[in-house]
């Protein structure tokens, strides 16, 4: 993921919740958390943007947890079969799966943050042959995720699960697969 300070899918990443669980009372901030009390509670949990998350971290006024599609639970259906997990779906409307997890990676001491790194790099390289694939044959073509216009969706599943960095990539490998020159 591009971490320019232009990069929509840095900006995206960066609204992404991070559940954090307070360590200390603070006065004042209950709406914060959007209920009915005054002051944040020793022990509160509460979304706050990845913008903020850090910085109260580093003052040890909060500790972070894991988000949920970095969990044990989601690397071990990624061990599975990367390609039938709707990456999509799992970091909710911003769909960057990956940028998010970078931005975790350098929130996490090791060997916590080398362990996320590696699902990331191996998810995206067994995910790429079927990317490529699609990039090649979208819309009907036979691929080696469907028989295409026979009755199956040809990829389609697929395709509904790409997540923003996969369909960024999916033009250029169409443009390799057609004007490999200009790639």
């Amino acid at each position: 993921m591009d971490t320019n300070y232009y990069s929509t899918e840095a900006v995206l990443a960066e609204y992404s919740k991070l559940q954090c669980i307070f360590k200390l009372n603070v006065p004042d901030l209950g709406y914060v958390d959007g209920g009915s009390e005054k002051d944040i509670k020793t022990g509160t949990k509460i979304l706050l943007p990845y913008w903020l998350a850090p910085t109260l971290s580093l003052q040890e006024w909060v500790d972070i947890t894991i988000p949920a599609p970095y969990t044990t639970r989601v690397k071990k259906a990624l061990d599975a079969d990367a390609r039938n997990v709707k990456l999509s779906s799992l970091v909710g409307g911003t769909g960057t799966w990956y940028g998010f997890g970078k931005m975790i990676i350098d929130l996490l001491q090791e060997p916590e943050s080398s362990e996320l790194a590696k699902v990331l790099s191996n998810t995206f390289k067994s995910r790429l042959i079927d990317l490529m694939d699609q990039a090649q044959h979208f819309g009907g073509a036979a691929t080696s995720l469907g028989t295409g216009n026979d009755g199956e969706n040809g990829g389609g599943d697929f395709r509904e699960g790409f997540e923003a960095t996969e369909r960024e990539r999916k033009p250029a490998g169409r443009l390799y697969v057609t004007r490999p020159e200009e790639y």
